[in-house]
C-alpha cells in the first residue's frame, strides 16, 4: 500500500467515519435529552390539573413518568453521550496525526517518517478495538468495570 493510498484509503476514510458517528450519537443524545427535558417538566405543570372532573390529565402524569424512565433506559443502554465523545476524540487524535505528518512536525520530523505514521495510527485503531471489545464483553450481572454487582 502507497503512503497516498494509505492516507486516503485508510486514515481519512477512518476521519470521516469518526466524524459521522460522533456527529449522529451527539445528535441522538441531544434529541432524546431534549425530549426527557421536556416530559419531566411537564409532569408537575399536569399534576396541577388533575381532579375528579378531568381524570385524563392523570392518564398523561403516567404517560410522561412512562417516556422518562423509558428515554432514560435507551440513553444508559446505547451511551450516545460517552460515545459520541470517544468517537470525537478518536477523530480529532487522527486528524492531529495527519496534519503532524503532512507538516512534517515532530515526530514526523525524520527521513521517512510514512512508517511512523502508519505504526501511531494502527495503535490508535488498536485502542479503539479495543475498548469496543471491553465494551461488547460486559455480561449480564456484571459492572463495566469486570466486578459483580
Amino acid at each position: 500500500m502507497t503512503e497516498d493510498e494509505y492516507i486516503k484509503d485508510r486514515l481519512e476514510n477512518q476521519i470521516d467515519w469518526y466524524d459521522k458517528k460522533s456527529q449522529w450519537n451527539q445528535k441522538w443524545y441531544k434529541k432524546l435529552r431534549m425530549i426527557e427535558l421536556i416530559a419531566a417538566s411537564s409532569i408537575p405543570f399536569f399534576v396541577a390539573f388533575i381532579s375528579d372532573s378531568k381524570p385524563a390529565f392523570t392518564v398523561i402524569v403516567g404517560f410522561l413518568g412512562v417516556v422518562v424512565a423509558v428515554i432514560s433506559g435507551i440513553i444508559a443502554l446505547y451511551k450516545f453521550q460517552e460515545i459520541w465523545t470517544e468517537y470525537r476524540v478518536t477523530c480529532e487524535t487522527l486528524r492531529h496525526e495527519k496534519v503532524l505528518f503532512q507538516t512534517k512536525c515532530k515526530p514526523y520530523d525524520i527521513g521517512k517518517p510514512f512508517p511512523l505514521l502508519v505504526n501511531r495510527v494502527e495503535a490508535i485503531f488498536r485502542g479503539e478495538r479495543s475498548k469496543w471489545e471491553e465494551h461488547i464483553s460486559v455480561k449480564p450481572g456484571k459492572k463495566e468495570d469486570g466486578k459483580s454487582e
